[in-house]
């Protein structure tokens, strides 16, 4: 049942997603309370004034789970440098209502989570609660750093809320992200990775071409004479010409005649 649940949890999320900014859970009697606020008081995102905790990490409080879904991004493909967004979803099975108080997020190397790349920007809210027995979901928006070298990447991101004043945490997302480079404009590793390139093929290209060269020039005989019933090389008739030896010959022609 656990297992439907979180299916259809998260069917809904994603139905949803285009029409959420962010969302309070209320009961009837909150809703009556908020009569009056000013318009946009209910979204409760204050930017990134959150409440200071240290270093501090809290256990999961009993009967909240929670869901991450990335809006017309299911490669999680994040651009260094540009904006990204996903949403966290939130189901309070508790008895007591809970105050959301911010999500964070952390870029670790996949094959060592000690190793932190970067601590992304937390994003802080105020007034958003999740009543017992609803659910909610709060958008996160973050941005990698534009220097980073596009690769895979581990994305860790928590939820930290507040129950009867106690602080507790919730990791809703654990997995990779993929960064590649800013859409736009060429790199300058992009521009001298294509020059490399082009100069290689001009190598290439000029190594191919004297390796023909020299290839003919071998394959080239040098021009035969024929005299009488023998061959004889021109190089060798150039300089034995005078002598005894072109005599001999000139004469058992004259004879063959």
């Amino acid at each position: 049942m656990a297992i439907k649940f979180r299916v259809f949890f998260l069917a809904l999320l994603l139905l949803a997603s285009p029409f959420l900014q962010v969302a309070r859970c209320q009961s009837d009697s909150e809703v009556e309370a908020a009569e009056g606020v000013e318009e946009g008081g209910d979204l409760g995102i204050v930017g990134e004034d959150v409440q200071d905790f240290g270093d501090a990490s809290f256990s999961p409080a009993p009967g909240v789970e929670t869901v991450c879904v990335f809006p017309k991004n299911s490669a999680r493909v994040v651009p260094a440098g540009e904006e990204a967004e996903l949403l966290v979803g939130m189901k309070n099975d508790g008895e007591s209502s809970l105050n959301v108080i911010a999500i964070k997020a952390s870029v670790h190397l996949p094959f060592d989570h000690n190793l932190l790349v970067q601590n992304l920007t937390a994003q802080a809210f105020n007034n958003a609660s999740v009543p017992a027995s609803a659910q909610a979901t709060f958008p996160y928006i973050f941005a990698v750093s534009k220097f980073l070298q596009p690769g895979t990447f581990d994305l860790v991101g928590t939820i930290v809320y507040e129950i009867d004043q106690h602080p507790y945490q919730s990791t809703f997302y654990n997995g990779t992200i993929e960064v590649v480079e800013a859409s736009g404009f060429l790199s300058i590793e992009s521009v001298f990775l294509v020059t490399l390139g082009i100069a290689l093929v001009f190598l290439l290209g000029f190594w191919i071409h004297g390796q023909i060269q020299h290839l003919s020039k071998k394959t080239k005989r040098v021009a035969k004479v024929e005299v009488g019933t023998g061959t004889t090389d021109a190089s060798m008739d150039e300089w034995l010409q005078g002598t005894a030896y072109t005599q001999s010959l000139s004469s058992k022609s004259k004879k063959k005649k």
